[in-house]
């Protein structure tokens, strides 16, 4: 079990991303927002940075049986494993229900550039008339 408090972030991310990588289980130790101190052993799918700057894991917990969002500051500990995934990744979409296709990785990461760092913008019929 490694500590997170004993370590860089840097030393962790590395480590959940070469799980991610592997296709690997993770067991952590996290607290919740409440206090809560829990044990769960997740099925990494993606690392994520929020709009507030806080680094978040998503995962597929296998205690409740679904995705989950943990904040890597909140992980106490973890274990890195062997053993594959076993639960099913649900499909990523959009508020409206359609898929979302990305078919290279150019894509993707025009896609996390768009969603993270560009400002949204909203045209109405006026802009878009000249």
């Amino acid at each position: 079990m490694k500590h997170t408090a004993k370590q860089p972030t840097t030393r962790t991310l590395a480590d959940l991303y070469r799980a991610l990588d592997r296709q690997n289980a993770i067991t952590i130790t996290y607290v919740d927002a409440d206090g809560t101190e829990t044990v769960r052993t997740v099925e990494p799918w993606d690392i994520r940075t929020t709009k507030s700057g806080r680094i978040q894991l998503r995962a597929g917990c296998r205690l409740r049986g679904d995705a989950r969002s943990f904040y890597v500051d909140q992980i106490k500990a973890y274990s890195l494993h062997r053993i594959g995934f076993v639960l099913d990744r649900p499909e990523a979409t959009t508020p409206a229900g359609h898929v979302i296709v990305v078919r290279s990785p150019a894509q993707l990461i025009a896609r996390e550039l768009g969603r993270d760092y560009l400002p949204r913008v909203t045209r109405t019929d006026t802009t878009l008339a000249a």
